[in-house]
Order: C-alpha cells, then sequence, then structure tokens
C-alpha cells in the first residue's frame, strides 16, 4: 500500500475545505481584503508546503501541474505588465516561461510560517525581471545610437520606484500581522503594550488617515493612550527599529523574520 505522504493530505485538506465553504462560504481572513480575481491563495500557499515535502516525484508533479503552475503564470503575467519591462528582444510568453521555471527552480526556497508565498515569489520574479531587463538595456545601448534611445527614462529607476511601493505595502500588513501575534513576548510593560497596540492599529487604518505629519499622529495616540510623549517615544523606536531591520531582510528574502533572535 502507497504511503500517504504530503500531498495525499493536501489533497484531503483541499477536499474538506472546499466543502465547508460551500456550506459555509468564505472565511474571513486577516490581511489586505483580496481582489474579485484571486488565483494565488491559501490554498496555493499550502500547495507550495506539499510540493517541498513530498517525495515522490510523480505526487510533486501532479500537485504543480494542477494547483501551482497556473498561479505562478498569473503572478509573473501580472508582475511583467504592471511595470511594464521594455528591454527583452524576445516573445512575451517566452520571457514568461522563463520566469516561472526560475521559480520552480527557487521554489524549495520558501519557508512556511516566514511570510505568504505570494509575497515571497513576487519579490523572486521582480528582482530576476529587474535583472533581465536592466542587462538588456546595457546591451541595447552598446549596440544602438543613444539618440534613438529615450534618455529622459531612468527605467531602474521607474521600476524600483513601483517594486519598492508595492513590497513595501505587502511587507506592512504582514508585519503588523507578525507584531501583533508576538506583541506580548516584544513587551512585557502593560503600559508599553497599550501603546504598542495603538501605534499598530494605526498602521492597519493607515488607508484612511489624510495627515501623516508626525506631531498630528502623536497627538493622535496621546488621546487613545493618554500617555506621555517620552512613554510613546520609547515603544516607538523599539518599533521602528524592528520595522527597518526586518523590512531590510524582507526585501532580500521575501519573509517576516525576528532579526532580534
Amino acid at each position: 500500500m502507497e504511503e500517504f505522504g504530503p500531498v495525499d493530505k493536501f489533497y484531503k485538506w483541499l477536499a474538506n475545505e472546499q466543502a465547508d465553504i460551500e456550506a459555509n462560504g468564505p472565511r474571513k481572513r486577516r490581511g489586505r481584503k483580496p481582489t474579485k480575481n484571486m488565483y494565488f491563495t491559501y490554498m496555493t500557499d499550502k500547495a507550495i508546503v506539499a510540493y517541498n515535502n513530498e517525495p515522490s516525484y510523480s505526487k510533486r508533479n501532479k500537485i504543480f501541474r494542477e494547483h501551482i503552475n497556473y498561479p505562478f503564470n498569473k503572478l509573473v503575467e501580472n508582475i511583467y505588465h504592471t511595470f511594464r519591462f521594455s528591454y527583452f528582444d524576445v516573445p512575451y510568453e517566452d520571457v514568461k516561461a522563463e520566469v516561472v521555471a526560475f521559480l520552480t527552480e527557487k521554489i524549495g526556497k520558501y519557508q512556511e510560517g516566514k511570510g505568504k508565498a505570494f509575497s515571497y515569489f513576487s519579490i523572486v520574479a521582480k528582482n530576476y525581471l529587474i535583472i533581465q531587463n536592466n542587462a538588456n538595456y546595457a546591451k541595447l545601448k552598446l549596440r544602438t545610437d543613444t539618440t534613438e534611445i529615450d534618455a529622459n527614462r531612468n527605467i531602474y529607476a521607474e521600476v524600483s520606484l513601483n517594486d519598492h511601493q508595492e513590497s513595501l505595502r505587502d511587507f506592512t500588513n504582514l508585519w503588523v500581522s507578525w507584531y501583533d501575534d508576538n506583541i506580548n513576548t516584544i513587551f512585557v510593560n502593560k503600559r508599553d503594550i497599550v501603546v504598542a497596540d495603538t501605534i499598530l492599529e494605526i498602521f492597519r487604518i493607515r488607508d484612511n488617515i489624510e495627515n501623516f505629519n508626525k506631531k498630528a499622529l502623536y497627538i493622535l495616540i496621546r488621546e487613545r493612550t493618554g500617555l506621555k510623549t517620552q512613554n510613546i517615544t520609547k515603544v516607538l523606536n523599539i518599533m521602528k527599529r524592528d520595522y527597518i531591520k526586518m523590512y531590510a531582510v524582507y526585501r532580500k528574502s521575501g519573509h517576516i523574520v525576528n532579526t532580534n533572535i
């Protein structure tokens, strides 16, 4: 009798999950509100983890074909068109196939519990496309009259700015969730926990805050906590330190990692 492995367990879990959704509707999940056409979901995360843990090649091929290949292709497609990579001299489908192959090569590096798979593979795909796009641009400058190239555009800067903004938004959502889960470990003083929780709430509602002036935010935190500025500053500095250090790691790895360990 064939051993019941990670992929078999995934399909059993998936059947139960789909039955529950049909009976009770989708569950409310933490994080950013999903778009209407979700293609890379928590089910994809589970499939990737099962794929990485599965020793059977035939089962790995099956779960990749049925639950990972399409999300990978769609992710690359969206990134390619969002950032408008301009300097590839091969058809788009060839570029997409190349990047999907690269994601497949790196799939084993994804670590469960250290961030969403979508964020991790988005960073991997974007970095790969940026490197290839800029290499192609450099080659183009060598063989083409520079007057034929739009000298006013800095392709690397444009892509990097968009990449940074999207990466920062995704990281902030993950960081708030991680900090919320670990707040009682990071802070032991009840007063500090209240301040930290208030700051996290401001992060959660940041899209609805029009004025990000530092003084105005301090006033908002003081009003919510009833504490003095020095009490707030102490906690804020710790959270700021953690945010900066963890974002630096996230930009390279796509994972949320406690850098204080």
